[in-house]
Formats: structure tokens, sequence, C-alpha cells
């Protein structure tokens, strides 16, 4: 891409990363995009700090990460999960800095080294998919960055969230894994169910391409209807409606393909009938009738 020249207030925080992978791209050209002053990065592979600076006018590759904390305001570490403790542990650092790690699942102690020398922690997570830096950086505007921090660094995040017009929540202490480990159910798990879709309709003989061609608008549309009516106004199907023929239907069918494909409907299932309770679409008592249903095919 071509380097990114939107002029920054140079009384504005200098802003390096210490790590150049997907989220480090995503997230610098985004800020360099919002007017903030993104000015080093340094990363193990050379190659990828100089790639991600040539996105953005005034960046350059530092000779090492120490080269970034000594020189930046706001220092965010994007490396691998396991990895940020042991980068805060072998850096040297000093009051005047912020230190931010952009992991969903850890903690903030794993940045006490560099608390313990004074400077301010945080933590600063997109809730978005990175797998392709450019698309990510598209996809930034809208999406929701969660925050934990002690004023001012909150303050000051929540402010850097706006730059990147993206909506800002902010996280206790202490449940970091719990919120990464439910945010899986709208990513990873999705792909994973449509892959269980694949396998039976390949069942059926409907080719891989073919399901995802047909499903991914069905998928398209569901995300839709929850955002326009919510989780229970937009659930449509058969726990939507009650319909207890076509339960008995799917289980007799799945039954006869594996016993691992009817636990996982069933378990699904099971966990729709609030959500139709509440959409109003039937009675406590139609809710048991399924349930009695879904309970007896998993202990078939």
């Amino acid at each position: 891409m071509d380097p990114i020249k939107k002029k920054s207030n140079d009384s504005s925080p200098r802003i390096g990363f210490i790590g150049a992978g997907r989220v480090a791209k995503g997230l610098a050209w985004g800020m360099a995009q919002g007017g903030q002053r993104v000015a080093a990065v340094a990363s193990r592979s050379p190659r990828s700090a100089q790639q991600l600076a040539a996105g953005i006018a005034g960046c350059r590759a530092a000779d090492d990460a120490q080269d970034v904390v000594d020189d930046c305001d706001l220092i965010f570490v994007t490396v691998p999960d396991d990895a940020i403790a042991a980068v805060a542990a072998g850096l040297r650092w000093r009051r005047e800095v912020s230190v931010i790690h952009c992991s969903g699942a850890t903690e903030l102690a794993a940045l006490a080294p560099a608390a313990r020398a004074g400077a301010k922690i945080g933590g600063f997570h997109p809730l978005q998919l990175f797998a392709d830096p450019e698309v990510a950086l598209a996809g930034l505007p809208g999406c929701t960055i969660s925050i934990e921090a002690e004023a001012p660094l909150l303050q000051q995040l929540e402010l850097l969230g706006q730059a990147l017009h993206c909506r800002t929540i902010r996280l206790p202490p202490g449940c970091r894994a719990r919120y990464h480990a439910a945010a899986h159910y709208a990513a990873g798990f999705v792909i994973t169910l449509l892959n269980e879709a694949v396998q039976l309709w390949q069942s059926f003989g409907i080719e891989r391409e073919d399901t995802i061609r047909a499903l991914l608008p069905l998928l398209r549309g569901t995300a839709a209807s929850v955002e326009r009516s919510g989780l229970a106004q937009g659930l449509a199907g058969t726990y939507s409606r009650g319909d207890l023929g076509t339960l008995e239907k799917h289980l007799a069918d799945l039954g006869g393909v594996s016993a691992d494909a009817l636990h996982l409907y069933c378990e699904l299932a099971l966990r729709s009938i609030p959500l139709g309770l509440e959409r109003g679409g039937y009675d406590e008592h139609r809710a048991e009738l399924m349930r009695t249903l879904l309970r007896r095919a998993l202990n078939s």
C-alpha cells in the first residue's frame, strides 16, 4: 500500500509498536489514517518492520524493541500472547511511558515488569479478524475495542479508539480469558459450525465449495437480522416457531449419520429454545415437548 501521509499533531504522543504482524499492521495503519503519530516499529523480522513502517509516512523500522521504548510515549506490544510477559521482562521501562498489549485473553499482569518501573499499563483488544491487514484496516471503523487500564491511560485509549472510528468497552480486571473465549462463538466457532454443515451436505453429494456458497448468504442474513432486531427477534427457523414435526425429522435423519452429529445438534437446539420463548414463538408447554425429544435423542 502507498504510505499514509495524513498530518498528525506534533504534540500528540509518539506511538510505537513491538511486533509487526497482522494486528500491528492493521492498527498502526488505522492510527496513522486517524492522524496519530506512529513513529517506530520493531520486530524479530526486519522485513516485517520495514513493511509496516513503509505504509506510514514518518514511521521508521527501529533497530530493536528497546529503541522503540526509548523513542516513544505509547508502546503497543503486538507479539504472540505467550511472548508478552517475556518482552515486558526483557526491556528497560521508565515512568513517562505507557505500555499496552493487544491480547484478548492475557491479563495485564503480563506487563508487571513495566508497571514496577513506573510505566502505565493497559490492554487494547480490537474485536476484529486480522487475517489480512488491509481487509482488517477497512473493517476497523465501527468495530469494538475492549480497553482495560486505569486513569488517565484509560481515557487516552478511549480517545484513540474514537480516532479509529471504533466503539470502546471497558473490561474489568480478571475477566479477559472468559471475554476472549466468548468471542469465539461469534468468530472461529461459526466457521466450525459451517464445517459441520459442509460435512452433512457432503454426505449426500454436495461439494464443499457449493455448500459454502449456498450457506454464506444465509450467515450474512442472520447477522443482519440480529443487528436489526436483536438476538431473540432475529432468530429464524425451527426453534423460532417450535416446529415439532421438523424437529422429529431432523433427529431421525441425523441419528442415521453419526452420534456426534446428533449430539451437537441437540446441544445447540436446547440452547435455542430459550430464545424462541423470548421471541414469543411458542409457549412453555411446546418448549418442554421439544426439550423432551432432544433429551431423549441425547440419551439414546
